[in-house]
């Protein structure tokens, strides 16, 4: 089977919440698969959560990583999560480098599993 981008809105994901908005910037941006819309926010440490419940319940940590300051270029982050199995994932922005920044873009590659 082949992998696919499960955090594109066209595989049927989709944004829950976000406490940064911008009418101009929208967070859904970061599931549009385009690198030339995002949402602005601000960004320094991030922590990834999963839950694998039914509904978007019982969270837990998976990884939490400080990023590296990239002035002025976009940053690019990879965490591979071997062997993982999520329903739901939640990306919380624990503090920032500056006032405003951008995501472009969120994926998780992977293969969906037979229910």
């Amino acid at each position: 089977m082949k992998a696919a981008d499960w955090c594109r809105s066209s595989a049927g994901a989709a944004l829950v919440l976000a406490t940064s908005s911008d009418e101009q910037h929208p967070a859904e941006n970061v599931a549009d698969g385009s690198s030339e819309t995002f949402w602005t926010t601000t960004v320094r440490t991030l922590r990834i959560e999963r839950s694998v419940s039914k509904d978007p319940v019982g969270f837990e940590q998976c990884i939490e990583k400080d990023l590296q300051h990239t002035e002025g270029q976009l940053q690019m982050e990879e965490f591979p999560l071997p062997d993982f199995q999520a329903t739901y994932l939640r990306f919380i922005i624990k503090s920032a480098f500056d006032h405003f920044v951008s995501v472009h873009r969120v994926m998780a590659e992977g293969t969906a599993e037979d229910t």
